[in-house]
């Protein structure tokens, strides 16, 4: 695709996709977790911070590893793929390397520590990077649907 016919996806559009990869997310880790845990894993009101060795694989290494996967090889998780969105390198426009997704999903936790600034700047930038984006270089875009900001690469 040509920059030409590009546009950055905004605050919304990345919110939907969120949403939708957090459901199938959910979909794949509450069966797990509740074949081991039992139900009490969501019921208890005392439940600590990570209840055991396959709570921490299921809700933290797998949805890691299952991300970085689609953003190098899809170059978008499922929910972006539903909105036609692509995340790419901010510079070249190619896909992303390995250590750009990784460093992109552990720039997330940066984003969202101040009240979710670095998450909520997607709707103020005019490339519509959030910090996440702009610490690993990489831009979301999708085919032009409408006028929008045009998209440019530096190279």
């Amino acid at each position: 695709m040509q920059q030409d016919d590009l546009e950055y996806v905004g605050f919304w559009a990345r919110v939907l996709a969120t949403l939708i990869d957090s459901l199938l997310l959910l979909c794949v880790t509450a069966p797990l977790l509740i074949s081991i845990y039992g139900m009490s894993f969501y019921t208890r009101q005392d439940k600590p911070f990570i209840a055991g060795p396959a709570d921490f694989l299921i809700n933290w290494v797998l949805p890691a590893i299952a991300v970085i996967v689609f953003w190098v090889y899809k170059g978008a998780t499922p929910g972006k793929m539903a909105i036609g969105a692509q995340v790419v390198d901010s510079r070249t426009g190619k896909a992303v390397s390995v250590g750009q997704a990784i460093g992109r999903y552990l720039a997330y936790f940066i984003s969202l520590i101040p009240f979710c600034l670095g998450v909520i700047w997607v709707g103020f930038d005019s490339r519509k990077q959030g910090w996440h984006d702009k610490l690993a270089g990489t831009v979301v875009v999708r085919k032009k649907s409408r006028s929008a900001s045009p998209v440019a690469f530096e190279s």
